[in-house]
């Protein structure tokens, strides 16, 4: 299998703040460019893109591909499921939207400390063995977002398990708090292959400071700056899959055109991101992906990830100097259709289900500080 995966959970718009407005025509001619260039890993899930991603993929893939041209997975989240019965109602849903009879990877999906007891309470690591038996699943394995520690734990306790997904990309390898490196390593001693997803952390590798920037066009002007994260994650020995969230027939070029003949990262292009990733660090005021995944229950309608993304944004600017900048004006525009940061009620519903486990609460007020004025 080649090493390149098309992820549909960021998937191209005509509304860019309406998720269930996806562009199925520019998706249908990315999957074509994707198969004919001989990939053919596809990753959906529940509640991607408002809970059309499923549905998206029989459009664009199923009811026009072959079925044994391409692999598709999915998978099922702690969020939606609340007694043995919704997980094979989600199940059944899940084989009805996108039109297939199997799913080649199933996932359980992201689980962390605060999910792991609700997956053992409902027995769902045998439940999906179950259906591998049944050959509704052709590989059982789970994505993850926690400790190395508890990774090691799982996999002792839980060796049927035949492969994680881990999110891993050069700024996080060294984290402590996502702790890619070291995840990576317990998968690896446990003969796990990996799929990697968030490797451009939610695009934020691709518009990086201009001094990180220059030190990969110095080197190499004619590769893309998210070329770099996607061959770092792509380069390590044991990772069988490189998920990419592409929203454009332009990125998807970009992608396969260094992808199609995969050429591992060099020592010296190694060092040129570890560099890269101590430069950003610096630079992030909030490491947030952008998955979205708090703003399905938030009771306000906060567009969390956009305001961090300018938040972030503004953060890099000279703010002295310029006095103004376009993501205030980007900002007053999102507020006419969601939530302010500041109406922020403290729920804590977007903390309880964030991948990065950020202090979502603590940061909006920021934002809130800084824009709402």
């Amino acid at each position: 299998m080649k090493k390149l995966g098309f992820g549909l959970m960021r998937l191209p718009l005509l509304e860019k703040t309406d998720a269930n407005s996806i562009d199925v025509e520019q998706v249908k001619q990315m999957v074509d460019a994707f198969i004919g260039k001989g990939f053919t890993y596809f990753d959906t899930a529940w509640m991607y893109c408002g809970f059309n991603s499923e549905s998206t993929a029989k459009t664009v893939l199923v009811d026009r591909y072959p079925r044994d041209s391409y692999t598709l997975a999915t998978k099922l989240h702690a969020g939606f499921f609340n007694s043995l019965e919704d997980r094979d109602k989600v199940f059944g849903q899940q084989l009805q939207k996108t039109g297939v009879t199997y799913f080649d990877y199933y996932l359980l999906h992201g689980i962390e400390a605060s999910s792991l007891s609700k997956y053992e309470q409902f027995d769902c690591f045998r439940w999906l063995l179950d259906k591998k038996e049944q050959g509704l699943v052709k590989h059982a394995g789970f994505s993850f977002h926690d400790s190395a520690e508890l990774l090691d734990d799982i996999l002792t306790r839980h060796p049927e398990m035949e492969f994680v997904q881990l999110q891993i990309n050069y700024l996080d390898w060294e984290s402590e708090w996502v702790q890619s490196r070291k995840c990576y390593e317990v998968a690896t001693k446990h003969g796990k292959p990996v799929i990697v997803m968030e490797p451009v952390k939610g695009g934020s590798l691709t518009k990086i400071p201009a001094e990180a920037e220059k030190l990969f066009r110095d080197y190499n002007a004619d590769m893309s700056v998210s070329s770099w994260a996607i061959r770092f994650a792509a380069s390590l020995d044991n990772v069988m899959v490189v998920l990419s969230g592409m929203s454009s027939l332009e990125q998807m070029e970009d992608n396969l055109s260094y992808m199609e003949e995969f050429r591992p990262l060099t020592e010296e292009e190694k060092g040129l991101t570890a560099r890269a990733a101590e430069i950003i660090n610096g630079q992030i005021a909030i490491p947030c992906t952008g998955c979205s995944y708090c703003t399905e229950g938030c009771p306000k309608k906060i567009a969390i990830p956009q305001y961090f993304s300018l938040y972030n944004e503004d953060m890099r600017e000279d703010l002295e100097e310029k006095g103004w900048t376009a993501t205030a004006a980007q900002y007053a525009i999102l507020t006419e259709k969601f939530g302010k940061a500041g109406d922020c009620v403290a729920c804590g519903q977007c903390e309880r289900v964030c991948p990065q486990h950020l202090p979502v609460i603590k940061k909006l007020k920021e934002v809130s500080g800084h824009f709402d004025i």
